[in-house]
């Protein structure tokens, strides 16, 4: 506490301690933290003022009176003028995020004139004052202005009161002149009365890497029309003060600017004060919809009919990107569709709302049903659930909000028989297939992708394009899907989701997705879950639930048009058994692990290799088990102890899966490890020369792929069998690369080194997991390695 604050504190001493002094004082700093002139020091004098009155210092600051001429930055004085303007409050927020409000008066003497600041706590004083008052305004702190003239900012504590005894003489004459609109001159101050005809959406700029918006005003009076823009915070006026078409208003101190010719307004430390002035009542015509042809400036209320979602578009002129958004508004004369740009899609809209839009221009379009649509600009007005419509309006509006709006059931939609019908529905998604990407007859990429959908009563199939095919959609989500149109597939109805169609995640707690089953309800409803040791070929609509227990690297591979597509194998294992998994695609290419559980909705089952497998489609979803469904299953450790099962060369039997095998390596087989196929069909080839065609697809071969295959005989106490080991196994088997292998052996031509490393693997003993299978040729079964658990000699 420094020496002056404890001066103050000599007054009140004998009522206050020291500490509970101090504690005042960082009541009021607080409580003022927002006003950059609240110190201590003020705080203190605040403190004692309460207590005793304000000191001697301040009895003479506000008891003398300063012209505004003499006022000097720094002092505290009181202060006599006339008020010639009072600017409409503005809020703000501060750094920490509380509210509060500002705002300007001008006051003026036969000295000069001074801007005087009134805050949050002070703005209340001006309800008794207006333009033209003569007002003595105590404790004001004299600060340079931001343009370098004196201003006055109130404290809390300030006062404002009328100045009766004042001499006229010494203060200005204050005239609130009214200018009609025609008689505005350029690059003057004028006062105007008149009537909004309009109220456009503000619209966002940029200036020094900061972001503004302006809006501007239509306004009319007796003699004419004109535009009144608002600026920046000035723009939340038309929030505050309430401002609609329609109202009538008064403008003190408007700005006229001109440009190319023409006469427009602008706000700055004005006022704009609504009210019941003297101006002709002006009444917006409203056309409607079935009478429309080509026009510009018309007016139209509906109700939105159809809505689609915000669109992004690169603009020719410089590349920049725009915004525009399409719906369609029906009366009960038509409908026509309209297209909002810019800032105006920032505005929400739903489906079935009441819409007044004022100032669109109408155009042939075409592509529409009605022949016309309609596209706004930046002088349109629209509103959203307008107040003050008449009952006729009302009651016909709420007939087309219940026909747009109408839900429909799964249920219905399943019996339709018709093409092209625009439905909305609600559901959960299931079955969320891949992005299929293909190419157009006019050259162009598009994107597909399947889904099925049911809300427990009916289940019907969606087809998601373009961008919506490129969406991220939750398996079991609720959802809202407003414009599908119905397609009659093969086997079910179908919904085709476009680019008019909108998808709409509707949070579980919302009203609409609160009457759907759950997804593990419907789950139950529409799929049956099936242990792997009963899985059957061809079954559908079936859900199969394991733990990776097998993963195999991406292999990448050529489309017949081209393009590179991706492929992994798993095996996958629970209580009953294991059956291995095909992965195509982009699911191929995500990372997974041994040991997590993986659930498959609706998989393809196949037979293939002497063997049941899944092979994922683009119906198939694959899920993250439940809690309850990983709990059903066996740890990782558990399913490797069940299903690889240690056994004897003796015991084997053609069919057995992952059993568990040591032996000893014998007639290794060393001549041709190198198996050269054709990278196009994938058959054996010879390859006698460095220029040859594959006899089997007819493909010039200039690169093959190789097979690089260990074939050899394994013995244990009880017999032998005959083994092969195959790239991976292979490389791991002779410690090599693939690569290498080729290059030491000229392209698996002549064995050269290689020879004796091959001949090194005689007596090897191996303990491997292997499937079995009969060798039909030789009649004999064989083992068919997956995985080498150790090798030594």
């Amino acid at each position: 506490m420094d020496n002056e604050i404890l001066e103050l504190y000599e007054q009140v001493k004998d009522k206050l301690t020291i500490e509970e002094f101090q504690a005042k004082i960082n009541d009021i700093s607080k409580e003022n933290e927002d006003l950059g002139f609240v110190d201590d020091y003020y705080a203190a004098e605040q403190v004692v003022n309460n207590i005793i009155g304000a000191s001697k210092d301040d009895q003479k600051s506000n008891g003398e009176i300063l012209n505004i001429g003499d006022l000097e930055p720094g002092s505290q004085a009181a202060i006599v003028g006339r008020i010639m303007s009072i600017s409409n409050p503005k809020s703000f927020k501060t750094r920490k995020g509380k509210s509060g409000q500002v705002c300007n008066m001008e006051l003026k003497d036969s000295t000069g004139d001074i801007r005087v600041v009134l805050w949050t706590e002070n703005i209340k004083l001006l309800k008794n004052f207006k333009e033209g008052n003569i007002v003595k305004i105590t404790d004001v702190d004299i600060k340079e202005g931001y343009r370098g003239d004196n201003e006055a900012n109130l404290r809390p504590r300030s006062t404002i009161t009328h100045f009766k005894e004042a001499d006229l003489s010494k203060f200005p004459t204050y005239n609130e002149d009214i200018t009609d609109i025609e008689d505005l001159v350029p690059e003057t101050k004028a006062n105007i009365i008149a009537r909004i005809v309009r109220i456009p959406t503000p619209r966002t700029y940029e200036k020094n890497g900061k972001e503004g918006k302006v809006t501007s005003l239509e306004l009319k009076d007796a003699t004419g029309e004109i535009s009144y823009t608002l600026w920046n915070k000035n723009v939340d006026l038309i929030e505050e003060l309430g401002l609609d078409a329609g109202d009538s208003v008064k403008i003190l101190g408007a700005q006229v600017r001109e440009r190319n010719g023409e006469l427009s307004l602008t706000h700055w430390d004005g006022r704009i004060i609504k009210g019941d002035f003297d101006v002709p009542e002006f009444t917006q015509e409203f056309i409607k919809i079935g009478d429309i042809t080509e026009q510009n400036n018309i007016a139209i209320k509906g109700v939105i009919s159809k809505l689609q979602d915000i669109r992004t578009f690169t603009r020719k002129s410089d590349g920049s990107e725009g915004k525009l958004r399409n719906f369609d508004v029906s009366d009960d004369t038509g409908s026509i569709r309209t297209t909002i740009w810019g800032n105006d899609t920032d505005i929400l809209l739903t489906k079935g709302d009441i819409v007044k839009i004022i100032g669109a221009d109408a155009r042939f379009d075409d592509y529409t049903d009605s022949g016309y649509s309609l596209n706004t600009n930046f002088n349109t007005q629209l509103s959203i659930n307008p107040e003050n419509l008449s009952d006729e309006e009302l009651d016909i509006f709420d007939e087309i909000k219940q026909k747009v709006s109408q839900i429909k059931r799964l249920s219905e939609v399943e019996e339709f028989d018709e093409d092209g019908i625009e439905v909305d529905v609600i559901g959960r998604m299931f079955a969320i297939g891949e992005i299929n990407e293909f190419q157009r007859d006019d050259g162009s990429v598009g994107y597909a992708r399947s889904a099925k959908f049911s809300d427990g009563e009916g289940r019907v199939g969606l087809t998601f394009w373009d961008q919506k095919a490129k969406q991220e959609y939750k398996t079991g989500g609720a959802y809202k899907i407003e414009n599908a149109k119905v397609r009659l597939g093969m086997y079910e109805v179908e919904l085709n989701i476009g680019g008019s169609a909108r998808v709409i995640e509707l949070p579980e707690d919302s009203d609409q997705a609160r009457f759907l089953p759950s997804f593990k309800t419907i789950e139950t409803m529409l799929y049956s879950h099936k242990s792997i040791a009963d899985v059957e070929e061809d079954d559908e609509g079936i859900i199969v639930t394991g733990r990776i227990i097998e993963s195999s690297d991406v292999r990448e591979f050529d489309r017949t048009d081209g393009s590179k597509g991706y492929v992994k194998s798993l095996e996958i294992a629970d209580n009953s058994g294991s059956i291995n998994v095909t992965l195509w695609n982009e699911n191929a290419k995500k990372e997974w692990n041994v040991g997590d559980a993986i659930k498959f909705q609706d998989p393809q089952i196949s037979f293939r290799n002497d063997s049941l497998e899944i092979n994922v489609s683009r119906s198939t979803s694959i899920l993250e088990p439940g809690e309850s469904e990983i709990d059903d299953l066996p740890t990782y450790d558990e399913l490797k102890e069940s299903i690889y099962v240690p056994k004897t060369i003796e015991a084997l039997e053609d069919d057995d899966r992952n059993v568990r095998i040591t032996g000893t390596l014998k007639e290794v087989f060393g001549n041709k490890i190198l198996i050269t196929k054709c990278p196009s069909c994938g058959n054996t080839v010879d390859q006698s020369s460095d220029d040859f065609v594959c006899s089997f697809c007819g493909e010039p071969i200039d690169e093959p792929r190789y097979l690089l295959m260990v074939p050899a005989r394994l013995e244990d106490d009880t017999g032998e069998i005959s083994i092969t080991f195959f790239d991976n196994l292979a490389e791991e088997l002779l410690d090599m690369k693939k690569e290498d292998i080729i290059n030491l052996t000229d392209n698996g031509s002549d064995l050269g080194p290689m020879e004796g490393r091959i001949d090194d693997l005689n007596g090897l003993t191996v303990e491997v997991i292997t499937n079995v299978s009969f060798d039909d040729y030789n009649e004999e079964i064989r083992l068919n390695p997956k995985r080498i658990l150790s090798k030594y000699y």
